[in-house]
């Protein structure tokens, strides 16, 4: 595995971001739950000149919003295709799948994940993903699984150096 080709971090929403679970509070109002240790590692992840996107199949504001707040280069959601979505968002940004790591839960993950240089599921994946995955994660989604991926990255990438992460 060649880690240094390793720059662009496509990421799931439900089940890898937030915790999986779905907290409806009205008609039309849902609330997602999302780790400040993830946000933090996405931020530190940009700035070292990793670039990020979200593929999710559900839309939400929540997540839009997110995505900005971290500086996520492209949120795509309402997809029900995520190979699709993951081929398209490659070609937008000029990218290979021998710079991806992607990291999903579920089975609409595996597309992409077959395809990425560096597939990776989360502790609380379903089996297909894992079966699929090059690496699984020793925290669930929603708890600092993507804190935990991207500081195997730089550390992989020799870019790792310990200092304060600003919460986000």
């Amino acid at each position: 595995m060649d880690f240094a080709s390793i720059n662009l971090l496509i990421l799931d929403v439900d089940g890898v971001l937030t915790s999986g679970e779905a907290i409806f509070c009205g008609s039309d109002s849902q609330t997602r739950v999302f780790s400040v240790h993830d946000g933090s590692a996405i931020k530190r992840w940009h700035e070292s000149g990793g670039r990020s996107a979200i593929i999710s199949g559900r839309e939400s504001e929540a997540v839009t919003e997110r995505g900005r707040m971290l500086g996520i280069g492209s949120v795509c959601q309402g997809v029900s295709d995520k190979l699709a979505s993951y081929e398209k968002l490659l070609a937008e940004m000029a990218a290979s799948d021998g710079q991806v790591c992607y990291i999903g839960d579920d089975g609409p993950d595996v597309g992409p994940m077959s395809r990425c240089a560096f597939p990776v599921a989360v502790a609380n994946a379903v089996g297909a993903v894992k079966q699929c995955a090059h690496y699984v994660s020793h925290r669930p989604g929603g708890a600092g699984a993507v804190a935990e991926v991207i500081e195997l990255l730089l550390r992989k990438q020799k870019r790792w150096a310990p200092l304060a992460l600003n919460n986000a």
